[in-house]
C-alpha cells in the first residue's frame, strides 16, 4: 500500500527564514536563506523516508482566503510577512517542482484545504496519508489511515496521540476550536470559554451541534460555574458556529491530479542546474539522492 506524504510548506519556509542567517544570498544579492533551508528540509525528508508519492501545498496568500468572504476579520490581526521572506516564496515553489514534487497553490484556498482535498480525493484508494506539518488545525484530518507528522519535533499524531495531546478526538478538533477560539487565525470562539472548559464539554457532548441541542444539560454537569457556562454558550451560539465553519478544513479546493501524478520519480536535472545556479547553491546539490531518468 503506497503512502502519500502531504507537506504543508509554510511552517518549514518560515522556520528556515528565522533559523538560517540572512547572509545567505544569491549571486545577485537577493535573500536566499528561506529557500535554502526549505530545500534542505525537502531533501532530508526524501532521503529519510524515500516516499513513493508526495505533494507539497503552498498558501497563495499568507493572510487571506475564501473565509474572509464571510468573516473579514479572519487572520486580520496578522502582520505582513517580512519582505525578504515574501521575496523567496516563488523560489521555494520553483525548487519544489524542480526536485520532482507536485506542488499546489491557490489564492482562495489555504494549504490546509489543499491537503484536506487531496486526502478526500484519494481516500477510497488503497493508500495511507502522512501530513507533514506542525499546525494543530490539521489534527482534524487524523484517522486510521492518516497521521500528522510534526517534522521539526519528530512527533507523530495518530488518533491516540491527538486525544492525549488535545483532550479530544480528531473529529472534535473543529468543535474544540469553535468553543475556545484560535488567536493565531483570529477565530473568535465563545467568549469566556477556555480550553479546559471546552474539553470538558466535548467529553460530555460529541459535537458542537449536540452540545447546543442539549444545552440545558450543561447546568447538570460537574463543572464549576455550570450555569454561567451555559449562559456564555447561549450568548455565543452564533460565534460558535461561525468559528466551526472557519476552523473546518475545506475538501473542495481545485486540485487536479491523479495518484500517478503524485508519484515521486526524482529531481529534474536541467531545471535544478539552472535554478541552483541562479540561487548560488553549491554543495547542497550533492544531497539530491534521486534523479529522473
Amino acid at each position: 500500500m503506497p503512502t502519500l506524504y502531504l507537506i504543508d510548506a509554510a511552517p518549514y519556509i518560515f522556520r528556515a527564514f528565522f533559523s538560517i542567517p540572512s547572509t545567505i544570498r544569491t549571486p545577485a544579492g537577493k535573500p536566499a536563506n528561506a529557500v535554502y533551508g526549505f530545500t534542505a528540509f525537502l531533501l532530508d525528508l526524501i532521503k529519510q523516508k524515500e516516499p513513493t508519492h508526495i505533494a507539497v501545498a503552498f498558501d497563495g496568500s499568507l493572510t487571506t482566503s475564501f473565509r474572509n468572504d464571510f468573516y473579514p476579520a479572519y487572520k486580520a490581526q496578522r502582520e505582513h510577512a517580512d519582505p525578504e521572506l515574501e521575496a523567496q516564496l516563488d523560489a521555494c515553489f520553483a525548487v519544489t517542482e524542480a526536485l520532482g514534487m507536485k506542488a499546489f497553490i491557490d489564492d482562495r484556498y489555504e494549504a490546509d484545504d489543499i491537503i484536506g482535498t487531496l486526502i478526500k480525493k484519494f481516500e477510497k484508494r488503497d493508500c495511507d496519508f502522512v501530513v507533514v506539518s506542525g499546525d494543530k488545525d490539521l489534527a482534524q484530518l487524523v484517522n486510521k489511515r492518516t497521521l500528522v507528522w510534526d517534522y521539526a519535533k519528530d512527533r507523530r499524531f495518530d488518533t491516540k496521540a491527538v486525544r492525549a495531546h488535545f483532550g479530544v478526538k480528531p473529529e472534535q478538533i473543529v468543535d474544540l476550536l469553535a468553543l475556545q477560539g484560535d488567536a493565531v487565525d483570529n477565530i473568535p470562539g465563545v467568549k469566556g470559554i477556555g480550553a479546559k472548559t471546552a474539553v470538558a464539554l466535548l467529553e460530555k457532548f460529541p459535537s458542537l451541534e449536540t452540545l447546543y441541542e442539549k444545552l440545558a444539560h450543561v447546568e447538570k454537569m460537574d463543572l464549576r460555574g455550570a450555569a454561567a457556562i451555559r449562559a456564555k454558550l447561549e450568548t455565543g451560539r452564533e460565534s460558535a458556529f461561525l468559528s466551526k465553519r472557519l476552523a473546518t478544513i475545506a475538501v473542495n479546493a481545485p486540485c487536479k491530479a491523479t495518484l500517478k501524478d503524485l508519484q515521486y520519480r526524482g529531481a529534474q536535472r536541467a531545471p535544478i542546474e539552472e535554478l541552483f545556479e541562479q540561487l548560488g547553491f553549491g554543495k547542497i546539490r550533492e544531497r539530491i539522492s534521486q534523479w529522473q531518468r
